[in-house]
């Protein structure tokens, strides 16, 4: 692998504001970072040594009608590869809609729910690939896919690429080799990684950098391997919290709170908030740390990375490894007292004032 990097283009600060609208400043450095590569020059096509193709792993879904937004996101990625028909790896039993650009279905039939643990999901990668050969392997870049990612690269001999957040090698002209970008330092650097050798090529993508595939019209081929567990893991328990709220990682509001909500009783205002918007709640790490909420709320590096529609900031000062897990919304709004916190340099609106008194008005004006 080699590796070039080159910074990320921060938007400038300006005054502190009431209304601060920084979007057309942050957008711009967004597409600044994606222009400030090192030159290339013309390759030739990209030639096909052999037979390619790619195989996604799907995430699993509590709906099994559908499949979960980031297995459409790994499959938009998965279209960038130029690497021939794409198949799409389950273990669902259910008949969920095929996305486009989908051309068979593998069904892998484990046990109970083995099927959820990394070493039967691997042995199922593996015996996939055994079968079909596939140059390219995309999962997505989520805990569960986290969870089996390295070693499935173990188990098939190559080393994973990881979190993905945009393919270079869609443009065959330029680049005749699979490149890919991926952000280093909590997203303060950007690399160019090439992935040399003859096995597969494992990647794992971030959901939040490629758009959802579409559903397809046409019928997807199906077929059926049988899995083993392995005999060293059982699976015991599922707890599953059911909430009628969003999924955090798919919402298209996110309200997240950090320490400045100073207990966990004082969540209740941004729940408030986010059922009358329609959204999820999150937190910093500073306040699942701080134990005001569980750690499955946390967006940041260590935790979810989310890209809604709307990003609203309450009491988060806005650390590093937070801002690398939400800077991408498409809006940001900061309520924070401290009018020099970081959270502002990245936020669209900006509001300093007490939260405790903001958020309960914003509510009722909703």
């Amino acid at each position: 692998e080699s590796h070039t990097l080159y910074p990320e283009a921060k938007g400038t600060t300006g005054m502190f504001a009431i209304l601060r609208p920084a979007a057309a400043a942050r957008r711009a450095a967004q597409a600044c970072s994606s222009s400030i590569r090192p030159s290339v020059s013309a390759l030739p096509m990209h030639q096909q040594s052999r037979s390619e193709s790619t195989l996604v792993i799907a995430e699993p879904s509590s709906d099994e009608s559908a499949l979960a937004p980031a297995t459409l996101s790994a499959v938009t990625a998965a279209s960038k590869l130029h690497s021939g028909p794409i198949s799409l790896l389950t273990f669902a039993s259910g008949s969920a809609s095929v996305p486009a650009g989908v051309s068979s279905v593998i069904q892998a039939k484990a046990e109970g729910d083995a099927s959820l643990l990394a070493e039967t999901v691997t042995n199922a990668v593996v015996a996939a690939n055994e079968k079909h050969s596939f140059t390219h392997i995309v999962t997505p870049g989520t805990k569960f896919g986290a969870n089996y990612l390295g070693r499935a690269g173990a188990q098939l001999g190559v080393s994973p690429i990881s979190d993905v957040v945009e393919v270079l090698s869609e443009s065959l002209i330029v680049y005749n080799e699979d490149t890919f970008v991926r952000p280093l330092y909590a997203g303060n650097a950007l690399a160019k990684v090439v992935a040399k050798g003859d096995g597969p090529k494992l990647i794992s993508v971030r959901p939040t950098a490629f758009e959802k595939a579409e559903a397809d019209s046409e019928p997807a081929s199906t077929e059926t391997i049988d899995v083993s567990a392995n005999e060293l893991t059982e699976w015991l328990l599922e707890s599953v919290s059911k909430s009628e709220r969003p999924d955090l990682g798919a919402a298209s509001v996110v309200i997240s709170g950090g320490r400045g909500m100073k207990n966990g009783e004082n969540f209740a205002m941004l729940e408030k908030l986010a059922d009358k918007l329609g959204g999820a709640v999150g937190a910093s790490r500073a306040a699942v740390d701080a134990g005001f909420v569980p750690n499955d709320l946390q967006v940041g590096q260590t935790g979810k990375v989310v890209a809604p529609d709307l990003y609203i900031a309450v009491g988060i000062s806005g650390a590093i490894q937070h801002l690398s897990g939400m800077k991408d919304s498409k809006t940001i709004v900061a309520i924070n007292k401290d009018k020099e916190a970081p959270i502002f340099q990245v936020a669209d609106y900006g509001l300093v004032a007490d939260l405790f008194d903001a958020v309960p008005e914003l509510t009722d004006k909703v």
